[in-house]
């Protein structure tokens, strides 16, 4: 069953704050990032007057309401001081950069990809809390000027090509030595007799 769309928030349209590309680099995952970042900074009672659209914060306020616009208007803005460095999550990342969950673990752990700390949160509804890194938006922005990705992913193939070359070695050294003939102090013949052996040996 498909999802009924979303309905705009009622309410007559405050204020209005366009996000720039150095604060989304032109993602949506991160716009909304940004947009609940702000939100929490908010009060209880006035988070569901902020909205996003387009990439841009809407605040509506409602007929009536008991809220003092420009003071909340000017928390907002305070709210969207610097947000340009706000560190980047996981999820904004692989976005930006158009990668995969794995590309990041992988050039995480080696060093390729690196971190500006961990930030811990509690899952919504849950007692557990979980720790992640996040990444400085100027690195990832370096990231995206060049093609560093494609040469990570480059680098990744002939690494992946190399490690299914040397399994295929050692797979058939086991089987020669399973059927290689036992030697009279009951040892087995040596590998070298394994043809191109000497080659794979400078390999390594």
């Amino acid at each position: 069953m498909k999802r009924k769309p979303k309905a705009e928030p009622a309410g007559e349209i405050a204020a209005t704050w366009p996000l720039s590309y150095a604060a989304t680099l032109s993602s949506s995952v991160r716009a909304k990032g940004i947009f609940l970042e702000v939100r929490a900074r908010l009060p209880v009672a006035a988070r569901k007057l902020l909205s996003l659209a387009a990439r841009e914060l809407v605040l509506r306020l409602p007929e009536g309401a008991d809220v003092e616009r420009e003071k909340l208007a000017a928390r907002i803005s305070a709210a969207l001081e610097g947000i340009e460095s706000l560190p980047i999550l996981p999820r904004e990342i692989e976005d930006i950069l158009a990668i995969k969950t794995s590309e990041r673990h992988r050039w995480l752990k080696d060093g390729r990809l690196p971190s500006a700390g961990t930030r811990t949160v509690r899952l919504r509804g849950r007692a557990r809390k979980i720790t992640f890194h996040v990444f400085a938006p100027a690195m990832v922005e370096e990231l995206l000027d060049g093609e560093t990705i494609e040469g990570w992913r480059a680098d990744d193939a002939l690494t992946a090509a190399e490690n299914r070359r040397r399994a295929a070695w050692k797979a058939k050294l086991t089987r020669a030595r399973k059927s290689a003939p036992v030697e009279a102090e009951g040892e087995v013949s040596s590998p070298e007799q394994l043809l191109g052996w000497a080659e794979f040996e400078r390999g390594l």
